[in-house]
């Protein structure tokens, strides 16, 4: 008699294969999206921020500003498919992307810049100078000085 390991998660994982084959049976094969990484951080002079796309081409990046929201669009591109290849797993994550991030008032969005090295894109926002606080003198009309002058002659 075999003995055979316990996994508690087992009927779980069939059952969630099932459902997932009933859905591609039904609707086609699903496509799926992904989402790079990324982390934003404020330096003195500008924002940073940094997006994990490794192993994609600089030429597949797009990046936009609208309305002070920075886009950033792509698609990693599966390497091509040869017959007598079989996979036994595919984790990496292929296809297109969008990713959307406010950006923060006070920047120049006008000037922005970016890099890829090493798979990572790194786009760098400049910040705007800060507006100092300017006082405004409140001068008098000459309504205020005619009735100065009647109380003057009182």
């Amino acid at each position: 008699m075999a003995i055979i390991r316990w996994d508690p998660f087992r009927e779980l994982t069939t059952l969630q294969d099932q459902f997932n084959r009933l859905v591609d049976q039904m609707w086609g094969t699903r496509q799926e999206s992904w989402l790079p990484a990324v982390d934003v951080f404020d330096t003195k002079d500008a924002v940073v921020l940094k997006a994990e796309l490794a192993g994609m081409n600089p030429d597949d990046i797009q990046i936009e500003v609208e309305d002070n929201v920075l886009t950033i669009k792509g698609e990693r591109k599966f390497e091509e498919k040869v017959d007598d290849e079989r996979y036994y797993r595919i984790e990496r994550r292929f296809g297109s992307f969008q990713r959307s991030l406010a950006l923060p008032q006070g920047v120049k969005a006008d000037e922005i810049t970016a890099t890829y090295e090493d798979g990572i894109l790194t786009v760098t926002v400049p910040k705007a100078e800060e507006e100092k606080p300017k006082r405004i003198e409140v001068k008098a009309k000459k309504a205020v000085e005619a009735r100065k002058g009647e109380k003057d002659e009182k």
